[in-house]
C-alpha cells in the first residue's frame, strides 16, 4: 500500500488528506471510499484513461481501493486524480519515498494525462508551508500563483508522465522560481474613476472621503443621473493600496472561486464588486451547492455596491446584517459549516421613490403616499442602523458644467485617508480592530473623548431626535473619524455636528 499527501479545503482552511492506495489481486474493481463527492468519484475514469494513454499500464486485473483519510470530512475537489494515479504506479515503479512522504500533491487529470489547472492554489500552497512540506506538485498553469509563497518549493507539472520522471529520478526536480510580489505591483496598472473628473459634487466627497477613512457603510440618494454610480466606482481610488498580507488574504478568496486573473498570481487592487439587484441570495452570501464564497467575501477588503438599493429582495438586504456587524458570513451545510471573512464597505446607491423624483426641484414626482411607503420598507430599522452615512446628492446643474475650478484629485483625497488610517492603525495595535467603524462600545469610551459642548450637543441631539443607543455609538465612532481627518485627538462639537448631519 502506497500513502501520499494532499488536501481538501474547507473555506479558507486546509485539512491534510492522506491518500491511501492499495492495488492487489482481484476481479478488476477499482473503489474510492472517504466521503468522495461526486467530482472525485469519476477521477477514477480520469485516472484510467490518462494512466493508458500517458504510455503507461494500467493494473486492469487488478483490485484497486482508494482510501481518502480522514474519511469524516467530505472531499469535494478534483485534487486527487494525481496522487491517486502516482500510488497505483507505486506498486510496479521503485518511487523516491523520501520525496512522497514530504510532499503534497493536487492535480486534476486529463484523459490524454495532461496535468489541468484547478482553484484554490492559493491556500493549498500556504496550508503546504504550515505544515512544513518541503514542496508541493501542482499543475503548470497554477505555478506562477503559488509562487509567491516563500519558504516551499512549487514544483509545476505538465503532465502523469513528467510527474513520474521526477519520482523515477530521470529527471531533476527544479522548483520554480519566486515572484517578486514588489515589483509585480509596480507593473500593475488600473483604470478608476478620478473624483477630479467629477463635476460638483463636493458634498459627496467629502462623505466618501470619511467613509473612506474609518470603513464607514454609506447610502447615496437622489434621483437619477445625479452621479451616484459615478461616485462609487471612484470611491475605489480613494483607498489605501492593499499591504502584502491583505493582498494574499483577498486572493485566497478568489482563488478557492476560480476568479484570479489568468495574468497575475494575484489581487494589487482592493476589489470593487458591483451586485444586481437580481442576485440570488446564495450569490451574494456564498450559500450555494459548493459553499464557495459569495459577493460579499470577494468584495471583502474592498467595496461591495449595491446599485438601485430598494430594487432587491427585502430578505436578501437582510442577510447583510450579521456581515456587517461580524465582518464574516457562517455557511452551514450538512457535512460542514465554513466561514468565510466579509469586512466590506458597503456602498448603496437608491432612488427616493419608484419614479426617482421624489424631492427633486426640476421634476414632479408621480408616486402616491403608499407606493413610496411600500418601496422605502425594503431598508429595515436593524439594517439602517448598520449604516454611518446617509447622504442626498443632488441632481448636477448645468451651470455646473461651466465652472473652472479645480478639484481635488483623488491621489490628494487618498493621502488623507491614508494619514487618517494611521492613526486608527496606532490606536488599535494589538487588536483585532483595524478602522473605528469596528470599535466597541467600551472601546469608544476610550477613544471617543468629547469636549463638554461636543457631548451636550450630541445628548440633546439624541433626546430630540429619539435615536437609538446604536445609533448613538455610531455617531460617535463617525465624529471620531471626523476628527481623525482634521488631525484631532479629542471631538469637538464640529465633528459631532457633521457626523450627526449624515444620519437622516
Amino acid at each position: 500500500m502506497q500513502r501520499l499527501n494532499s488536501l481538501t479545503l474547507q473555506g479558507l482552511n486546509g485539512t491534510h488528506v492522506e491518500v491511501e492506495v492499495d492495488v492487489a489481486l482481484g476481479m478488476g474493481q477499482f473503489t474510492i471510499v472517504g466521503l468522495a463527492d461526486t467530482a472525485v468519484q469519476e477521477s477514477k475514469e480520469r485516472v484510467r484513461s490518462a494512466i493508458k494513454n500517458s504510455g503507461f499500464v494500467f493494473p486492469w486485473g487488478a483490485r484497486i481501493t482508494v482510501n481518502l483519510a480522514p474519511a469524516d470530512i467530505r472531499k469535494k475537489w478534483p485534487f486527487y486524480d494525481l496522487p491517486i494515479a502516482i500510488g497505483i504506479f507505486a506498486k510496479e515503479y521503485d518511487l523516491d519515498q523520501e520525496i512522497l512522504a514530504n510532499s503534497l500533491f493536487i492535480g486534476e487529470l486529463a484523459l490524454d494525462g495532461k496535468v489541468r489547472s484547478v482553484s484554490g492554489i492559493l491556500p493549498s500552497t500556504i496550508f503546504a508551508r504550515e505544515k512544513n512540506f518541503a514542496r508541493i506538485f501542482l499543475p503548470k498553469e497554477n505555478e506562477r500563483e503559488a509562487s509567491v509563497i516563500p519558504w516551499i518549493d512549487v514544483i509545476g507539472v505538465e503532465s502523469l508522465a513528467e510527474v513520474m520522471e521526477f519520482l523515477t529520478w530521470e529527471k531533476p526536480i527544479i522548483p520554480a522560481e519566486k515572484e517578486d510580489i514588489g515589483m509585480m505591483r509596480e507593473k500593475h496598472t488600473d483604470h478608476i474613476v478620478d473624483f477630479s473628473s467629477i463635476l460638483g459634487q463636493e458634498h459627496a466627497k467629502r462623505a466618501l472621503l470619511i467613509a473612506g477613512a474609518g470603513g464607514h457603510n454609506i447610502i447615496l440618494q437622489w434621483p437619477p443621473w445625479s452621479g451616484k454610480t459615478m461616485l462609487a466606482k471612484a470611491f475605489r481610488g480613494i483607498l489605501p493600496t492593499m499591504s502584502i498580507d491583505e493582498m494574499i488574504e483577498v486572493s485566497k478568496i478568489y482563488s478557492i472561486a476560480g476568479l484570479l486573473p489568468k495574468d497575475a498570481p494575484l489581487l494589487f487592487d482592493r476589489p470593487f464588486r458591483v451586485v444586481h439587484h437580481t442576485a440570488s441570495e446564495a450569490s451574494v452570501i456564498g450559500w450555494g451547492r459548493d459553499s464557495r464564497p459569495g459577493e460579499i467575501s470577494l468584495a471583502h477588503r474592498g467595496v461591495l455596491f449595491l446599485d438601485e438599493l430598494l430594487e432587491f429582495e427585502k430578505h436578501l438586504l437582510e442577510t447583510l446584517r450579521q456581515p456587517l456587524e461580524d465582518g464574516e458570513i457562517h455557511v452551514n451545510r450538512v457535512n460542514a459549516s465554513y466561514t468565510y471573512p466579509a469586512k466590506f464597505t458597503l456602498i448603496g446607491a437608491m432612488n427616493p421613490c419608484p419614479c426617482g423624483y421624489l424631492g427633486d426641484t426640476e421634476k414632479s414626482c408621480i408616486c402616491n403616499a403608499g407606493t413610496i411607503e411600500r418601496y422605502r420598507s425594503k431598508l429595515s430599522g436593524p439594517l439602517l442602523d448598520r449604516i454611518d452615512i446617509f447622504l442626498n446628492v443632488p441632481r448636477i446643474k448645468v451651470q455646473d458644467f461651466e465652472k473652472k475650478e479645480k478639484s481635488e484629485q483623488s491621489a490628494e483625497i487618498r493621502e488623507r485617508v491614508e494619514r487618517a488610517r494611521k492613526r486608527q492603525e496606532v490606536r488599535f495595535a494589538g487588536t483585532t480592530r483595524w478602522y473605528n467603524s469596528e470599535m466597541t462600545n467600551k472601546e469608544i469610551e476610550v477613544y471617543c473623548i468629547l469636549t463638554p459642548e461636543a457631548d451636550e450637543f450630541l445628548k440633546k441631539a439624541v433626546e430630540r431626535l429619539s435615536l437609538s443607543t446604536r445609533v448613538y455609538f455610531r455617531i460617535l465612532r463617525l465624529a471620531r473619524t471626523i476628527a481623525d481627518i482634521e488631525d484631532s485627538d479629542d471631538i469637538l462639537l464640529p465633528h459631532v455636528a457633521e457626523a450627526l448631519g449624515y444620519r437622516q
